[in-house]
């Protein structure tokens, strides 16, 4: 009986241990800070758009967002996602239980620009405020 435990442990170490050298190597995420966040309204050329919610469609204002991504590691950073809040003059959210806002292809190492585009409700009062933004991303590309 000792001897049957004694192999089975032993074929499970042995498909562990093989299963491992042949996972895919996993990336892990890298943390890029956002700053000097700045918004504008968008030229004539990206400002159609409408934003809809429940079937509805609304009136919407085109803005991009603009500001610095600061990569700290010494590898480029690919498929960042943006994370962030967007507040109207009201400190009303305008993207409603929404904090991922859009993504950065690349970010290289060191400070670089980055720009996003945004559509807000028309109704929703300016100044806009911007909170909270950071991005992460892999060190090797995950979407082609």
């Amino acid at each position: 009986m000792q001897l049957r435990a004694l192999t089975v442990i032993l074929i499970a170490c042995i498909i562990w241990v093989l299963s491992s050298a042949f996972s895919p190597f996993a990336e892990a995420l890298t943390q890029v800070k956002l700053y000097d966040l700045t918004y504008q309204q968008c030229p004539p050329e990206l400002a159609k758009g409408a934003v809809t919610s429940g079937g509805t469609t609304m009136a919407a204002n085109c803005f991009l967002v603009t500001g610095k991504a600061k990569n700290d590691t010494n590898k480029t950073v690919y498929d960042a996602d943006i994370f962030g809040r967007i507040y109207d003059a009201n400190n009303d959210p305008v993207m409603q239980n929404r904090t991922r806002l859009g993504s950065i292809d690349e970010i290289p190492p060191g400070v670089s620009d980055f720009e996003l585009r945004i559509s807000v409700a028309a109704n929703q009062p300016l100044p806009l405020k911007l909170k909270q933004f950071k991005a992460s991303g892999f060190s090797a590309q995950i979407r082609k």
